[in-house]
């Protein structure tokens, strides 16, 4: 991830007798992908400081409507598919965020001034999430393609894909991350095995009561599993929105900061098509998939119940042996305490 030590760098630098340059060098390089990971831990709070000073509508509050989620559904499954005129809000970036071609696309646009970014209209407790985005071409380091479901308040439950720009040639970083009663740092990391830039790719949450599966094109890159029996919250009780910005966040984004925005490549712009919630929606106090709607379907059971086959765990093991580049649950340096209590199941 680090790149090479820059001239005056190399002025400065005096080998230790005896201390192979190589192994320094891996060294420094370890460094800086550490500083790179421990930065973009702290990007929620950045995230969310850009949307709110930038105009995004959206106060987080905890009232009766989160608090009191229930989780006790049948079966009966609602559809949402299709157009982002209906199913979704512009929320800020001042005309940045458009929606076209009769509401089957949409595309955020950053530029030196301001990113954008959109909300669904709909509230959702458990459901299978898809939707398919194009991300920033060319040079995009500094930027930050944010795609995410999120409740409300300071005890939020969220569920992370966030895009993370670099220079041209260099792979996207895919950060995922899963919040639970306002507590996140589950981060892990993905170098992605295609170019998410040259045409539309599909990325998917599944989530239900016994586990949340991150998936691109349908192959699982992470499966976040309930662990309540150990003392780790889960997310179960708070409804959530689906929200999605373009932003500068080039502080911390690319290789901990270290390399900026280019904002002569400007205006920078992400596409998306194709979303489709089979979901639970959460209204007025209820969901959709309450007890009254007694008209249980099988498709439905597939995704409310669903939890990686042999097949799946094979996908997901080759993507975590090739692809992934950070994983909280191996990280001793940053957790010498000891690991969270869910690593020991992951």
């Amino acid at each position: 991830m680090g790149g090479p030590l820059s001239r005056s760098a190399r002025s400065r630098f005096v080998l230790p007798r005896g201390v192979p340059f190589f192994v320094l060098l891996s060294g420094t390089i370890l460094l800086l992908y550490k500083a790179d990971t421990y930065i973009s831990q702290n990007n929620i709070g950045a995230r969310n400081n850009v949307e709110a000073t930038q105009g995004r509508k959206f106060s987080r509050r905890i009232g009766n409507e989160t608090r009191h989620a229930t989780s006790n559904h049948t079966l009966s499954k609602v559809i949402s598919n299709g157009t982002f005129d209906r199913n979704f809000e512009i929320t800020w970036g001042d005309g940045r965020a458009k929606i076209l071609n009769n509401g089957e696309l949409l595309s955020l646009t950053l530029d030196k001034r301001s990113g954008s970014g959109f909300q669904s209209q709909h509230k959702y407790l458990f459901g299978k999430i898809d939707m398919q985005l194009k991300l920033v071409a060319g040079n995009s380091a500094g930027t930050v393609t944010a795609y995410y479901l999120s409740s409300e308040g300071s005890a939020h439950d969220e569920i992370d894909f966030e895009f993370l720009g670099n220079s041209s040639g260099d792979p996207y970083t895919l950060h995922t991350n899963v919040f639970s009663q306002g507590k996140g740092m589950r981060e892990q990391q993905f170098f992605l095995w295609f170019d998410p830039t040259a045409d539309f790719h599909t990325y998917s949450i599944l989530w239900n009561p016994q586990c949340i599966i991150f998936s691109v094109d349908g192959t699982p890159i992470r499966e976040f599993k309930n662990a309540e029996s150990i003392g780790v919250p889960f997310p179960k009780n708070q409804p959530m929105r689906i929200y999605s910005s373009l932003w500068n966040a080039e502080n911390w984004a690319t290789r901990g900061g270290l390399v900026k925005t280019n904002w002569s490549g400007a205006p920078f712009t992400a596409s998306y098509q194709n979303f489709s919630a089979d979901a639970c929606i959460w209204s007025s106090g209820a969901s959709s998939c309450s007890s009254s709607s007694s008209s249980s379907n099988s498709s439905t059971k597939a995704w409310f119940t669903q939890r990686l086959d042999s097949a799946g765990l094979r996908r997901l093991k080759w993507v975590q042996k090739n692809h992934m580049v950070y994983n909280y649950c191996k990280d001793t340096m940053r957790f010498p305490g000891g690991l969270a209590p869910e690593c020991k199941i992951s």
